[in-house]
């Protein structure tokens, strides 16, 4: 008689009928036992599934594919990752190029901007301080109107702008600048507007923390030998609000990879005068909604979000909890 190894008799205990049934029942078990739990994460797991999941999972697979929205999908592999990076001249020379530079600008700097203002605005009174916080919060939530009554009334090109209009009367400019079509300035305009408009979620949530922090760590910091200010933020404020400070980078770096509506409607252009302005999110409405190829803008929206999940976890490496902590 044929003796059984121990490594075979492993494998058919482990993979017995009962056992597996075993196990199935001892999940369900689980599952209904934390019923309740299930139940109220239930809406959001729906909700990340319907509205996150699937249109990732969707457009991943799109990318792989030549889709027009009239014919059937067809599979052409790599092909339009290879042309993005070998072939796509706007892509490579003007896209990529004004999205780092946009994101580099804006989102360290209105993330260091936002810092900055919470930390001021919390050491006002109480009162005062709800009506800064309103003030500066409220051009996140009405970017686009106040773009549209403010921003391209500044920013006119003709001598009723306000901005040509105040620099042709000091004698600075002879004609007037059309700031929003010109390759010069279009850019620094979308810097100057989206720092305007960036005090949004992340801005309150770093306020709040700042709000939170124990002051009887700034009493225990002086005696400690904390003699100014910029300590207490360094030592003290920044080492407590780790947390926020980490969602408010990840807001930034969301907000700003996302912020390529501000060329296109400041312009009014898509894509914008001389690709000036054009952003990677301008560059997958051009090709999706103008050109309607579906599949090669999947492959930049699939090549963004990369970025987006990069730059998030260089935000996590620093701020984030370390080990010990």
């Amino acid at each position: 008689m044929k003796m059984e190894t121990p490594l075979q008799r492993a494998w058919r205990v482990r993979i017995k009928p009962h056992s597996v049934w075993a196990k199935l029942n001892l999940v369900a078990k689980r599952i209904w036992q934390d019923r309740v739990s299930y139940l109220m994460a239930a809406p959001y797991v729906l909700a990340f599934v319907t509205f996150i999941l699937l249109p990732v999972l969707g457009a991943i697979g799109l990318s792989f594919t030549f889709y027009n929205m009239i014919e059937t999908p067809r599979y052409v592999g790599l092909m339009n990752y290879i042309y993005l990076f070998t072939e796509d001249d706007v892509f490579m020379t003007h896209v990529l190029p004004n999205t780092f530079t946009f994101a580099v600008i804006v989102g360290p700097g209105g993330y260091l901007l936002a810092f900055l203002l919470a930390w001021v605005i919390a050491q006002l009174p109480r009162r005062i301080r709800t009506v800064f916080s309103l003030a500066l919060y409220t051009p996140s939530m009405a970017a686009a109107v106040a773009m549209s009554t403010i921003w391209l009334v500044l920013f006119s090109g003709d001598r009723v702008g306000y901005l040509n209009s105040f620099l042709l009367g000091l004698g600075v400019i002879t004609e007037p600048i059309n700031w929003l079509h010109s390759t010069q300035w279009l850019m620094p305009v979308m810097i100057i507007v989206t720092l305007w408009s960036s005090m949004g979620v992340g801005f309150l949530a770093m306020l709040a923390g700042i709000l939170n922090v124990d002051p009887q760590l700034y009493e225990a910091g002086k005696i400690d030998g904390v003699k100014n200010r910029m300590q207490e933020i360094y030592y003290i404020t920044i080492p407590s609000v780790k947390p926020q400070m980490l969602f408010g980078a990840v807001m930034a770096i969301v907000n700003t990879l996302q912020a390529g509506a501000i060329g296109v409607t400041l312009s009014g252009q898509n894509p914008t005068p001389n690709y000036a302005g054009q952003l990677i999110l301008n560059h997958i409405d051009d090709f999706a909604f103008q050109r309607f190829e579906m599949g090669y803008a999947a492959a930049i929206s699939v090549v963004l979000l990369i970025i987006v999940y990069i730059s998030s976890k260089l935000a996590w490496a620093l701020f984030g909890p370390k080990e010990g902590e």
